[in-house]
């Protein structure tokens, strides 16, 4: 299975904000959306990082309360791994779990078209388990 049938299913949608936004803005935003994590995109929608919610509760370990009023280009993750869409789910989870990081931008020619999660990743693999486990269960049953 490749992450473009992954995001056939799950849909395109990436939600970012811009890296002057602060991380109270983008908080709220997070939670709002139902979201671990957005991309902080500049003007041209370029992709300069990735926040999540580990990176603002690291930060507020580091910052407390003063934090919510910097910018989140402060806490951001600045080197951002990307995949393209004929990637494989297995080598994506691969990717993922060496790397620990939970999301990963789909990028074609530069251009974003999408956004996986782990989740998402973990999903598709429990359902192609469940494919296979039941038809061995009908090669047996067949057999007897």
């Amino acid at each position: 299975m490749k992450i473009s049938d992954i995001l056939a299913t799950k849909g395109r949608t990436v939600h970012s904000v811009l890296p002057w936004l602060t991380v109270g803005e983008v908080a709220e935003r997070l939670g709002r959306l139902g979201v671990g994590a957005v991309l902080v995109c500049d003007e041209n929608h370029a992709i300069r990082g990735i926040v999540s919610e580990r990176d603002i509760v690291r930060a507020l370990g580091r910052d407390g309360a003063a934090l919510l009023t910097k910018q989140v280009s402060e806490v951001m993750t600045r080197h951002v791994s990307t995949c393209a869409p004929d990637e494989t789910v297995a080598q994506a989870m691969a990717r993922m779990t060496a790397g620990r990081y939970r999301h990963l931008p789909v990028v074609v020619n530069g251009e974003l078209v999408g956004m996986v999660s782990i989740g998402d990743l973990v999903k598709n693999r429990l359902k192609e388990m469940e494919l296979e486990t039941g038809v061995l269960r009908d090669v047996v049953i067949a057999r007897y």
